[in-house]
């Protein structure tokens, strides 16, 4: 008789256990889903915010004239530099 309850408890812990692992992997699987979309969107924006400031970079590098210098180089540096973070008024 003591041997039937124990088998029984013994299942009835089981299918717990097992039903409790099966649905922490289902939502596990769901959220890594829902962070890879919200990855994907966030590189999506990046993406698109670094080409709008790549073509406003061109755009200021026309303006100044720093024609025959390659990406990335720039002739007049001190139109960048001359605006920081210590241009406040003391």
């Amino acid at each position: 008789m003591a041997s039937k309850h124990l088998l029984a408890h013994l299942a009835t812990s089981l299918t717990a256990i097992g039903g409790s692992t099966y649905l922490l992997r289902k939502q596990l699987d769901y959220n890594l889903e829902e962070q890879e979309a919200r990855f994907d969107e966030v590189e999506g924006t990046l993406r698109g915010h670094i080409g709008l400031i790549e073509e406003a970079l061109e755009r200021l590098e026309k303006k100044v004239g720093s024609g025959g210098i390659p990406k990335g180089g720039l002739q007049n540096r001190e139109m960048y530099e001359q605006r920081g973070k210590d241009d406040r008024k003391k």
